[in-house]
């Protein structure tokens, strides 16, 4: 079995619910509406990834096709957390100007979701489970999971295609990260409220790959099954 297949068979499917309205973390909140703006980048995620199939490795075809749908799914799960806690105009405007800058960009398309998902989602949704309400820290852990394969599956295809992000892209990636997290102070009592613990674990998932600081979010507080009404628990198989 290849990594592409033994990622393929860790995948669990699960259906995202309409979600009702909790409390999110007080300080968090303009942030939180900045985090979920960044939506907008779900389906050109999926996109990058549809746009490289013909000259990515066939042996990774099939969990490429997957990873595109969960994107799809993902989507749809954080679409659910605006009907249910509203969202910021401005950073919506925003978030779809980012975007369109990402979309222009030059670098393959396979890199730019690899940069995306390693260094923008992979803060943002332990950002959603530290200072988010129950819905979304439910919904930030189930796609976080299949993030981890994307991420997986993204780093093998880029290796075997010898890519590597350009100085460019880099920039664009600060951008983006700073434009999000700019409403918290740099420095917070509470470290989950600090700008310079969101951007230090974004620079150190873009260049080392990995963040110590967020082994931590690992055990952020989920949210127990009676504090949910049953329509806000997605379904699993």
């Amino acid at each position: 079995m290849n990594p592409y297949e033994k990622l393929l068979k860790r995948k669990r499917k699960w259906t995202p619910v309409q979600t009702t309205k909790g409390i999110l973390k007080y300080g968090a909140e303009e942030t939180v509406y900045r985090a979920l703006a960044i939506r907008n980048m779900e389906c050109p995620v999926g996109s990058f990834i549809s746009d490289s199939l013909s000259e990515i490795p066939k042996k990774s075809r099939e969990l490429l096709e997957s990873n595109v749908k969960d994107e799809d799914n993902h989507d749809l799960a954080l679409g659910y957390i605006a009907n249910a806690i509203g969202v910021d105009d401005e950073a919506e405007a925003e978030a779809l100007r980012l975007r369109d800058a990402w979309i222009a960009h030059p670098d393959h398309t396979i890199l730019k979701a690899l940069v995306i998902e390693r260094a923008i989602f992979f803060v943002i949704l332990p950002f959603f489970r530290f200072n988010g309400d129950a819905g979304l820290r439910t919904v930030s852990a189930d796609i976080s999971r299949d993030e981890q394969i994307h991420v997986a599956t993204n780093s093998l295809v880029c290796a075997e295609l010898g890519l590597k992000p350009s100085q460019s892209l880099d920039k664009l990636r600060r951008a983006t990260i700073n434009w999000i997290m700019q409403p918290l102070n740099q420095i917070h009592d509470d470290k989950y409220l600090s700008k310079k613990f969101w951007l230090d674990a974004s620079d150190r998932l873009m260049y080392e790959g990995k963040a110590p600081q967020l082994t931590e979010t690992k055990a952020a507080r989920m949210p127990a099954f009676f504090e949910h009404a049953n329509t806000n628990l997605p379904q699993y198989s």
